[in-house]
């Protein structure tokens, strides 16, 4: 393996990183919009934020280690990424800036007007975010993202069928995340109809989430000839785990076994991800394989050492952090 290689699976790592944990603190605020009014909205609200409160901002690391690893080791894919889907990208900004704030804003203001406001922008932003992230990995991989600065479309490069599903699939996959993470956490509670709400929704949103993801299937037979390609040869053992697992996170969900579940879901999530990476690899953008995108020699050297080092600092903090959270919900 060689170190480009070997870096872009620190990112692939990361990437996937950031899906199962800022992807479930997502999920969270799109529960958030249909939790409803009165104290039993009051009572799936304060489970939610309790939950996400002490980590939903360390998992942004990731996409920043991400982006930041991206424009040092491939520079002309993240200059390409950047130029022509730059009207998603701010949207994603927004999207978590809106989110954070209004997070933070709900807390402070006195009046329940203010507190609805807040909580619908903070809802909203929790499912725009996720959908066009989304709807950017769908303008990759079906191969609408060409290199060179600003070579492609701007709009029609992410408003396509191929992009439009695989955003839907993302919030729909954070919203199920969410709900499975959310149900293992309600069952601590001595609350029966608070496990019961996010069961349920669990359920429904794994269902909602299987069916896009067979539709992604066929969408992308027809839509993006490559990435189908892909999926059904090379990354197929992949696709076949997600399916798995994601079935297998559903019937546990049925009979109640949500600390497995969990672990069930994540890797359904985490499958997918990985699949659609193999499916692609060693192409990163049409005709710009990892070999030609790659940085020079020593600055590949220079950054391997450095993120060995953040590496090493940055994981068994966060471990620590949600240990210890875990605990504390006990």
């Amino acid at each position: 393996m060689s170190l480009a290689t070997g870096l872009l699976v620190v990112i692939w790592c990361s990437a996937t990183a950031y899906t199962l944990l800022a992807g479930a603190d997502f999920g969270a605020g799109i529960w958030d919009l249909l939790a409803g009014a009165g104290p039993d909205g009051r009572r799936r609200r304060t489970l939610m934020e309790h939950v996400i409160g002490p980590v939903w901002e360390a998992n942004h690391v990731w996409l920043i280690f991400v982006l930041v690893l991206l424009w040092t080791c491939f520079p002309p894919v993240f200059s390409a990424v950047a130029s022509t889907l730059w009207l998603p990208l701010m949207l994603v900004a927004l999207g978590v800036i809106g989110r954070g704030a209004a997070f933070a804003f709900r807390k402070a203001v006195a009046t329940p007007r203010q507190r609805r406001a807040f909580g619908v922008t903070f809802a909203v932003s929790s499912l725009m975010t996720p959908f066009f992230l989304g709807a950017m990995a769908g303008a990759i991989a079906s191969d609408r993202v060409p290199p060179g600065i600003a070579a492609g479309a701007v709009v029609r490069s992410w408003l396509n069928p191929s992009s439009l599903l695989t955003g839907a699939l993302a919030a729909s996959a954070c919203a199920f995340l969410a709900a499975v993470y959310l149900t293992g956490d309600a069952v601590r509670s001595p609350d029966a109809d608070l496990t019961e709400w996010f069961r349920r929704r669990a359920l429904a949103s794994g269902a909602i989430t299987g069916a896009l993801s067979l539709a992604g299937v066929l969408v992308a037979r027809a839509d993006a000839p490559s990435l189908y390609h892909g999926l059904t040869h090379r990354a197929a053992p992949l696709v076949v785990t997600s399916a798995a697992a994601g079935c297998a996170a559903l019937g546990l969900v049925v009979v109640r076994r949500y600390l497995v579940a969990r672990a069930a879901a994540g890797l359904a999530v985490a499958a997918i991800v990985w699949g659609w990476g193999i499916a692609r690899y060693p192409q990163l953008l049409p005709g710009l394989p990892v070999s030609q995108a790659q940085a020079l020699p020593a600055t590949l050297h220079a950054t391997a050492v450095a993120v060995a080092v953040g590496l090493a600092l940055l994981v068994p903090s966060l471990l620590l952090l949600l240990t210890l959270f875990q605990r504390e919900q006990r």
